[in-house]
C-alpha cells in the first residue's frame, strides 16, 4: 500500500459522523485484503456507554482487529502500528478524559501526544486520527471543564499541524481542511 505513515485527522463535534467518515477515509482506495485495525478508547463503564461501543462494534466488518486501548496509545502504536496498515484511533477526546481521570497533568498528557504522533509517523500506515472539536461552543462554567478544553485545543492544534489531511464533520458531512 504505502511505504510511509499517512496520518489523517478528522474532527467534529459530539455525534457529528466523525467515526463514520473515518472509517470511509481510512479504507478509500484501500485493498479490501489490508489489514486493518480499529483502536477504540472508550471505556464501558456504564450501561449507556457498553451499548455506544457495541453499536460501534457492529458497524464495522468484522474483518477490522479491534483493540480496547483507553491510555497507552503510544505504546500500542509502537507494538502493533506495523502489523497494519489502515488504523483508525477513535476517539482522543475520549482518551483525553481518561487521562484526566488518571489524575495526569496538562504537560504530561500533552507530551504523550507527541509521543503517540512520533510512534505513528514510524509506521506505514494510514492512521486515521478521531476526536471532537470543543471550541465552537460556549466557555464553560467550571475550572476543571475549562482545563479539558484548553487541553483538547492544545492537542488537537498539535494533531493538526501533524496531519497530512484534516477533515471537519459536522451532520454527516465531512470537509477537508487541509
Amino acid at each position: 500500500m504505502r511505504c510511509k505513515s499517512q496520518l489523517i485527522f478528522v474532527l467534529g463535534g459530539a455525534s457529528s459522523g466523525k467515526s463514520e467518515a473515518a472509517l470511509r477515509l481510512a479504507t478509500k482506495g484501500v485493498r479490501p485484503t489490508v489489514s486493518r485495525a480499529f483502536v477504540a478508547t472508550g471505556q464501558a463503564l456504564d450501561k449507556e456507554m457498553a451499548e455506544r461501543i457495541a453499536r460501534h462494534r457492529s458497524s464495522r466488518p468484522a474483518s477490522w482487529v479491534t483493540a480496547e486501548v483507553p491510555l497507552d496509545l503510544t505504546g500500542w502504536i509502537e507494538r502493533h502500528g506495523r502489523e497494519h496498515r489502515v488504523i483508525v484511533v477513535d476517539c482522543l477526546t475520549m482518551w483525553l478524559s481518561n487521562q484526566f481521570g488518571q489524575g495526569r497533568v496538562d504537560a504530561g498528557i500533552v507530551q504523550d501526544m507527541q509521543g503517540v504522533l512520533g510512534a505513528a509517523r514510524r509506521t506505514r500506515a494510514r492512521i486515521v486520527l478521531v476526536a471532537n472539536e470543543l471550541g465552537m461552543g460556549i466557555v464553560p462554567g467550571d475550572a476543571v471543564s475549562r482545563r479539558f478544553r484548553e487541553v483538547a485545543g492544545t492537542i488537537n492544534q498539535l494533531i493538526a499541524d501533524e496531519s497530512d489531511e484534516t477533515h471537519l464533520v459536522v451532520s454527516g458531512l465531512s470537509v477537508r481542511l487541509k
